[in-house]
């Protein structure tokens, strides 16, 4: 299955949002809580409820840190 090429800024903040919401609910949960039985269960429910924050702040902030980097990297 592919995607049109159109949306492929969504797909993109979609896919890095979830990387990012995934790794870095895991390791907040691993360093205050330790492993526990429940912290799979856990880290689903902490993914899920912070994911819809990240992925239009991924979304909109994106295309502006692309710019910014733009302007101070040299073209060679």
């Amino acid at each position: 299955m592919q995607i049109q090429a159109r949306f492929a800024p969504i797909l993109f903040s979609a896919i890095l949002s979830a990387i990012m919401v995934s790794i870095v609910s895991a390791f907040v949960l691993l360093n205050t809580q330790g492993l526990h039985p429940g912290l799979p269960g856990q880290w689903v429910r902490s993914c899920l409820t912070t994911w819809p924050v990240a992925f239009p702040t991924v979304a909109i902030v994106a295309p502006l840190v692309r710019k910014l980097v733009a302007r101070l990297t040299m073209q060679v």
